[in-house]
């Protein structure tokens, strides 16, 4: 059903971040915009030119949406290798020395840039309590597996 949210989003009785994280910012447009935020866009009339309505607002990126930059730059690289497959549009530079950013993910205790081969999963201490949200997410789950029926 178009526009429904995947019931699957609980991965049955599982805790899974990366579900409950999409049940939030899953879709394009949240994606884009967050996007155009990172890039300094903050008012509406920058997101769209033809508004008729004078801006009253101005948008600022919370904490939750600045946490998210990794997530953006890694689906960004994605995009640039699995995507388009030539010279990325987007270079992301070092404000102070333009040099091009890496994105890695380090070990702190031995400071190893880290493969997803070297990373293994493990409870976390999550996962042994399920949380309000993750009860609300699998209401919401659930009600969505009823109408889409």
């Amino acid at each position: 059903m178009a526009g429904s949210r995947p019931a699957e989003a609980h991965h049955d009785d599982q805790l899974c971040s990366i579900a409950a994280s999409l049940q939030l910012i899953g879709d394009r447009w949240s994606l884009l915009i967050l996007r155009d935020a990172f890039r300094g866009v903050r008012r509406f009339d920058e997101l769209a030119t033809d508004q008729q309505r004078p801006v009253r607002y101005e948008y600022r990126l919370s904490a939750k949406g600045v946490d998210l930059s990794p997530a953006l730059v890694a689906l960004m690289r994605w995009g640039d290798k699995h995507v388009l497959g030539e010279s990325p549009p987007v270079v992301l530079v070092h404000d102070r020395c333009g040099t091009p950013l890496e994105q890695t993910l380090t070990c702190p205790e031995c400071a190893q840039a880290v493969t997803p081969r070297a990373i293994k999963s493990r409870p976390g201490p999550g996962a042994l309590a399920p949380s309000k949200a993750t009860k609300t997410m699998k209401t919401k789950a659930m009600k969505t597996t009823r109408r889409s029926a």
